[in-house]
C-alpha cells in the first residue's frame, strides 16, 4: 500500500489566494480514481525554504495537504497529474511524494 501526499498552496506568487474551485475541482479528481481522500485543511502547513542562487531571501508558503491511499504506485500517471496541478496552481514545481505503508 502507498500513501501519496499532494502538497497544495494557498496562495499564489503575489500573495493572492487561490480559488476554492481549483481545491474542488483536485479533490473531486482523486476521489474519482481513488475513492477515497484525506484533507488536511483547517491548519494549513508552513513552509520555508532557500533559494537556489542563495540571494534571495527564504521563501515561505502556506500549504493544505491532501492524502489519498493506493494499492499500486503508477509513477507516469502522477507525474503527468503532477505538471497538471504545477499548471493548475501556476508553480514552477509542486510535491506530490509517496510513501509505501503497512496496514496493521
Amino acid at each position: 500500500m502507498h500513501l501519496v501526499q499532494l502538497l497544495l498552496p494557498l496562495f499564489d506568487s503575489h500573495g493572492q489566494r487561490f480559488d476554492r474551485q481549483l481545491y474542488a475541482d483536485t479533490r473531486a479528481e482523486l476521489l474519482e480514481r481513488f475513492g477515497g481522500l484525506t484533507a488536511y485543511t483547517r491548519a494549513p502547513a508552513s513552509g520555508v525554504w532557500e533559494p537556489d542562487d542563495g540571494r534571495q531571501p527564504p521563501v515561505h508558503d502556506e500549504l493544505v495537504v491532501y492524502e489519498v491511499m493506493a494499492d499500486t504506485l503508477e509513477g507516469p500517471w502522477w507525474q503527468a497529474y503532477r505538471r497538471t496541478l504545477e499548471a493548475r496552481f501556476r508553480q514552477d514545481s509542486l510535491v506530490v511524494r509517496a510513501h509505501e505503508v503497512l496496514l496493521l
